[in-house]
């Protein structure tokens, strides 16, 4: 059995953990912080956030200044514990053995354009919506489908709603290509319902590209026709980030 281990750990997988949620919890939009004022003062101060950090579609494609950086600020921003705690799990479970096998500097720049990458493909792809997209969601995307290409092997415990919640292990690409179906089909149906409202809730379309792009990037850097794998270490995730 091959472990990929660096002696120092998956550092920048658990710092970009510690700065999302420090920037979280610093936020308006934890509610952790009463200098924020009484609710109505605190939502101003969350949309004034999401704004200004997040990514707003019809300004990145204006090439607004400001806007320009938003698509990697955007990472480091969540919508709410949830999202924010939903994302990070995934990151912990997945990153640490992508980051172990590229190495500290080529994760975090992999992680990086991967993720601004996902973010601008949907801004262009809803150029007229105003409104704010913000998460890690299309980075960590990235680690999913470079983990398919690098990990196909490694068994993962997964937790499904219609089966009672049961922890049953399967290998890890089942998990991802089944995750990414439904990515695919969440898609379709927040396309089909554009004309009821502004834009999808979910950005499927930033997942999409962030799983392809994360799955070729590892493709063109670590596979070789014929080469003889060994077996990845097994860890363990839940269903869907």
């Amino acid at each position: 059995m091959i472990k990929w281990r660096t002696a120092d750990g998956p550092v920048v997988t658990y710092g970009i953990i510690g700065l999302c949620c420090l920037a979280f919890v610093v936020s308006p939009v934890s509610g952790l912080d009463p200098a924020h004022g009484k609710p109505d003062a605190l939502l101003a101060a969350q949309s004034a956030y999401f704004e200004r950090w997040g990514i707003v579609p019809d300004q990145l494609v204006a090439w607004t200044p400001h806007a320009l950086v938003t698509p990697v600020t955007a990472l480091f921003v969540h919508g709410n514990w949830l999202h924010l705690l939903g994302n990070m799990l995934f990151l912990y479970v997945f990153g640490g053995m992508a980051e172990e096998r590229m190495g500290h500097l080529h994760f975090a720049v992999f992680y990086l354009v991967v993720g601004a990458l996902a973010m601008s493909a949907y801004a262009v792809a809803n150029a007229d919506s105003a409104e704010t997209l913000v998460g890690a969601s299309g980075a960590i995307s990235g680690v999913l489908g470079a983990f398919l290409l690098l990990f196909p092997g490694a068994r993962v415990t997964s937790l499904f709603p219609f089966l009672f919640f049961l922890p049953l292990r399967f290998p890890a690409w089942t998990v991802l290509l089944f995750w990414f179906a439904l990515q695919w089909f969440a898609q379709r149906q927040s396309s089909g319902a554009a004309g009821a409202q502004a834009g999808p809730q979910v950005a499927y379309l930033a997942h999409l590209v962030g799983f392809t792009a994360g799955f070729l990037y590892a493709a063109a850097c670590y596979w070789r026709p014929g080469r003889v794998r060994g077996q990845a270490v097994a860890t363990e995730g839940e269903r869907q980030p």
